[in-house]
């Protein structure tokens, strides 16, 4: 593709939101050129057969085009991609962000990611054009649950200098973005590496003190993790938005224990009470794996009622798929029958859930970013509104909920 005859670079990103992050910056060292570029994830099989098939429809959309397989999948099993027949190059996770990466030609050109020790503050993206942008503070992961192949994507646990995460945050701002979301993979174990060990609550803090950002928002946040100063801010600070993603995984203790999780149920749905008494208006959302090895009928019943009891409102459902070289793949297998009955059954409450809700917000106001042209954004808490009349994109307004749907929210601007 071109446009007015110069190349016009296609980025296909998979998976996570640093995937969207990164992507953006592989945009910008690629522009200009004849080129796809696949960013990968590999947190399950079917997100490697995604990959894969997103690779043989670019090749058939593009013949002529340069086709670069980059991110987790690649990361983990170069050899497998780079003997793909549609990809004509390979670059690792370490390597993507790299400008001379891109100048070169290397077949592949992926090292040891356990090796990196640092990350990149210059990392951003916007989900639409001056009204949000993710960045990037923290990457790699220094814990093992055994159904996760990220680390050996990713690396270890790395942070951004804060110095370098408020001087983007700042330009960013400048630019006239008005929302920017935190990303990382393991967000809560930010700082440990740097000097003072700062944490992730000292990170927020120093840029809603140093920055005129207007809304701020948390990816992915492990419970056990959440310490006094975070825990202060989040049901505090106004400008750190009510809508915390928690990484609970399952709500039965055995399966935690053998998933090496860090949390007990009960730490998981004490920790949802205390920051909701504290900000009763606070969204949760929390990741849900249906069908872990050994997993029972009780035991799902119990990670089917987290639901409820931890009122999860943005429910992301996992149905089980074992990844070959960790340790939840050698473990008794639950059939794939009753994994696909289970995952429906954690999407059918979640989804009554959000609708109920949903209903609960009709008549409240909401402060709405407008994210995509004339009609629609999310509020603080991570809702979806949709507006009876349109407004600006970038633009953020008090709206009036009048009315809901099972998936959304209608708002009439103020």
């Amino acid at each position: 593709m071109s446009v007015q005859g110069s190349p016009v670079p296609e980025i296909v990103s998979l998976g996570c939101r640093l995937n969207i992050a990164e992507s953006e910056t592989i945009r910008a060292m690629v522009s200009g050129r004849d080129m796809i570029v696949v960013n990968s994830c590999a947190v399950t099989n079917e997100a490697v057969k995604s990959t894969r098939a997103a690779i043989r429809r670019a090749r058939r959309a593009r013949p002529d085009a340069e086709l670069v397989v980059t991110g987790c999948a690649v990361q983990v099993d170069p050899a497998s991609f780079a003997a793909m027949p549609e990809v004509d190059r390979v670059i690792g996770n370490a390597e993507k962000l790299l400008p001379a990466a891109w100048a070169g030609t290397d077949a592949v050109r992926v090292s040891d990611i356990m090796a990196v020790r640092d990350t990149a503050p210059h990392l951003s993206a916007s989900f639409s054009e001056h009204a949000r942008a993710f960045v990037e503070v923290q990457n790699g992961c220094d814990h093992r649950c055994t159904f996760c192949i990220i680390p050996y994507g990713r690396g270890n646990s790395r942070s951004v200098p804060a110095g370098g995460v408020v001087d983007r945050i700042a330009a960013l701002v400048d630019q006239g973005y008005r929302e920017v979301v935190l990303t990382g993979v393991d967000l809560t174990s930010y700082g440990p590496d740097l000097p003072g060990s700062p944490t992730l609550g000292a990170l927020v803090e120093r840029i809603l003190t140093h920055t005129r950002v207007e809304r701020l928002r948390l990816s992915s946040l492990d419970s056990v993790e959440i310490d006094d100063r975070l825990f202060a801010l989040l049901t505090q600070e106004q400008r750190l938005l009510p809508h915390v993603h928690l990484s609970f995984q399952a709500g039965d203790d055995m399966i935690l224990k053998r998933m090496k999780r860090r949390h007990s149920r009960a730490q998981a749905v004490a920790i949802v009470q205390r920051l909701k008494a504290a900000r009763p208006d606070i969204a949760i959302g929390a990741d849900l794996i249906a069908g872990f090895p050994t997993e029972d009928d009780v035991m799902a019943a119990n990670t089917l009622a987290l639901i409820d009891d931890c009122d999860i409102v943005h429910a992301h459902i996992f149905p089980f798929s074992p990844r070959d070289g960790t340790p939840a793949a050698r473990m008794p297998q639950v059939p794939h029958a009753i994994i696909r009955e289970r995952a429906a059954a954690l999407r059918a409450r979640a989804a009554e859930r959000r609708a109920a809700w949903l209903r609960s917000q009709i008549g409240t106001r909401q402060s709405l970013l407008v994210e995509r042209p004339g009609d629609r954004g999310h509020a603080g808490n991570f809702a979806e509104i949709r507006l009876a009349s349109p407004l600006p994109i970038g633009q953020i307004g008090a709206v009036t909920i009048t009315d809901a749907t099972d998936t959304h929210l209608i708002g009439t601007p103020e």
